[in-house]
């Protein structure tokens, strides 16, 4: 079977590639996949860090004003 990616396997992919897409298109291809990539490592970063913890909430120990249960009429 042999190694998948051997030098002739490259060349062939990347004529391929120049023939399918023209001379043009490839920075912007190889653009797109980078910045691609860079995102999906940044995303990938985020998740296996850990987040830093909330600060605990404070309640207030004031009364609360009571809620009135009958409806406001308008004027």
């Amino acid at each position: 079977m042999g190694d998948l990616l051997q030098p002739w396997h490259l060349v062939v992919l990347l004529v391929v590639a120049f023939l399918l897409f023209g001379a043009k298109r490839l920075p912007e291809l190889g653009k797109g996949i980078g910045e691609g990539l860079k995102g999906f490592k940044e995303g990938i970063r985020g998740v296996t860090e850990p987040t830093p913890p909330a600060p605990p909430v404070q309640q207030n120990t004031a009364a609360a004003t009571p809620v009135s249960s009958t409806p406001i009429e308008p004027k």
